[in-house]
């Protein structure tokens, strides 16, 4: 090989290594490949825009907008709302189904985000019994389908690329349900091995709430009795800090000075109470906003605020929004607001200004659960509209010649033009992230092609393994695979191996489709790493798991999972 070939492969591993080191910001990671391959001339800037308006990238991005709105309908709540009758077995049953059977056509973290509450609610089964089993049927059921994950329509869209026509909605299907059939057994045998969850009676709204007693309050030089603190309707005053030290327990004869923060615990719905105290001023009232304008937030695994205090997220500035309360599923919060540290899975209640909905960065960094959402739930035609607009414009691309993308067009135009999807919408929530991480991949996987490294790769290969079998190799490739989307992005892991995977299997002659789709099945498979898929993420911290739960409950589904999708890949499609 020569020099130039030699440093794209230094490229490529770059790539990997840096996918690695900022798990964050896959996006920055594959736009930076794309620069190095175009300043190096393995490819020229029509190549990037080819890629950029490539079909199947295109599909995908209508697909994530369009899921929008379908996210929006009432199909969750109705699922939701007869999920947990009759005994703890069949609750269970209906509750993983139900998830999978939404996953296969909804974006499966929103569908997570939907349903913990429900699952936390609810009274027939712990929590910590069904909330990382959730998780996985969440995982499990976007394999059923082409748009059950992104990862599937990346490796589609990549493998258009290649000039191949695509894979069809239902190709991961018959290998998907199967897998998701012993999957779930397993899981529904081992479910007895998670820890319960303790549940306390307001456990679904301990807030930690902040409040300062400003220097010319009536509050200062009386007692916490005196001032009325003892006896808050679901509030319940935990601490006191006092230049810097703290004070917990709170005495009823602890007398209250200038500028001490107290810290409440419980209903934020009541957070109005301390109003009526003179000189008492919530946390979010530093930045000016309204108390009575709430709304309530989860912070997202990607989001830009995750491992910065709240004086350093700068809520005002990006979001125009304050702090006003915090909540952590399994862990009781100390301390200043202020001081703490955002985490994946953190609930927060902000005080919104005006231009809070207006924002184009809310849907990168939170799910928005209650209050004033910039986006509104469809109800009455538009509900309907977006349900069996949907479910016709899948079934039009699946049972006629009509292809996806047209079919898609039509539907978001459909959406737009009926105020299902506004445009302010499309501006939001546009999906810039995977967007990135596709084209680079598109952009990296050309260079490999143009410059003759994905050549010698196959002849190498074809070279090393000459009378093998190519399904043993067909093994290492899901195996790397799988290890690789505990490590990096599920998106990131499949953008990244596809090239290899498809490369060998030139290289050997069979058929590359067994090799995509092993890409694709591993690449979804994230059963034990809590930190490898983003429902596991928001499970993890809900259900004060450890390390060790997920572990102990995550390995024999991943181990089942790997043996149902090799023995099947093969004979549904041969090499």
């Amino acid at each position: 090989m020569h020099t130039m070939q030699w440093l794209l492969i230094a490229i490529f591993l770059m790539t990997f290594i840096g996918l690695i080191r900022f798990q964050r910001v896959p996006e920055r990671v594959f736009a930076g490949a794309m620069l190095a391959c175009l300043a190096a001339s393995y490819v020229d800037t029509n190549d990037v825009l080819a890629n950029a308006v490539n079909p199947g990238l295109v599909t995908l991005i209508l697909l994530v907008l369009a899921s929008f709105s379908f996210e929006r309908t009432s199909i969750l709540r109705r699922m939701s709302a007869v999920m947990f009758s009759g005994s703890a077995f069949f609750s269970t049953l209906r509750t993983l189904s139900f998830t999978a059977i939404a996953s296969a056509f909804m974006n499966n973290t929103a569908v997570v985000a939907t349903l913990i509450s429900t699952v936390q609610k609810n009274r027939v089964i712990n929590p910590g019994k069904l909330l990382l089993p959730l998780s996985f049927a969440a995982i499990l059921g976007g394999t059923l389908t082409l748009v059950g994950t992104s990862t599937n329509l990346i490796i589609n869209t990549m493998l258009i690329d290649k000039g191949s026509e695509g894979l069809s909605f239902f190709d991961f299907t018959p290998i998907g349900i199967v897998a998701l059939f012993c999957c779930l057994l397993v899981i529904i045998l081992r479910q007895r091995v998670l820890p319960d969850s303790v549940k306390t009676q307001t456990s679904d709204q301990e807030y930690l709430l902040e409040a300062r007693v400003s220097p010319d309050s009536k509050m200062i030089n009386l007692t916490v009795e005196e001032n009325g603190l003892r006896n808050l309707d679901a509030l319940f005053l935990v601490e006191v800090i006092r230049q810097g030290r703290l004070i917990s327990p709170v005495a009823p004869d602890e007398v209250l000075m200038a500028n001490d923060k107290l810290i409440f615990s419980g209903d934020v719905s009541k957070v109005l109470v301390l109003q009526q105290f003179d000189g008492l001023t919530l946390f979010a009232e530093q930045d000016g906003l309204l108390r009575d304008n709430l709304t309530e937030v989860l912070i997202k695994p990607d989001s830009a605020v995750v491992g910065k205090t709240l004086k350093q997220a700068g809520f005002r500035a990006r979001f125009d929004a304050a702090v006003v309360a915090v909540r952590r599923e399994g862990v009781a919060l100390s301390g200043k607001l202020g001081s703490l540290i955002i985490q994946p899975g953190d609930f927060l209640v902000l005080a919104v200004g005006n231009d809070f909905s207006t924002r184009t960065n809310l849907s990168k960094n939170f799910y928005i659960l209650s209050g004033h959402q910039p986006d509104n739930m469809l109800f009455g035609w538009r509900d309907n509209l977006t349900l069996f607009g949907f479910i016709s414009a899948i079934a039009v691309s699946v049972l006629t010649s009509v292809t996806l993308l047209k079919c898609m067009i039509f539907y978001v135009a459909i959406l737009i033009f009926t105020g299902c999807l506004t445009i302010n919408e499309v501006k939001r929530r546009f999906p810039l992230e995977i967007w990135m991480i596709v084209l680079g991949a598109l952009t990296l996987a050309k260079a490999l092609e143009t410059s003759g490294v994905a050549e010698l790769i196959a002849i190498n290969i074809e070279s090393v393994l000459y009378g093998q079998s190519a399904y043993f190799v067909l093994i290492a490739i899901f195996i790397l695979t799988l290890l690789s989307t505990e490590i990096v992005t599920n998106s990131a892991a499949a953008a990244l191996i596809f090239p290899i995977a498809y490369s060998i299997s030139i290289g050997l002659g069979v058929s590359p489709l067994p090799f995509v789709m092993a890409v694709a099945f591993a690449a979804s498979g994230s059963f034990i790493s809590p930190f490898g898929y983003q429902t596991n993420v928001m499970v993890f911290n809900a259900g004060n798991y450890t390390l060790k739960d997920v572990v102990k409950f995550g390995v024999p589904v991943s181990l089942v999972y790997s043996v149902v999708v090799l023995t099947l890949l093969p004979i549904v499609f041969p090499f």
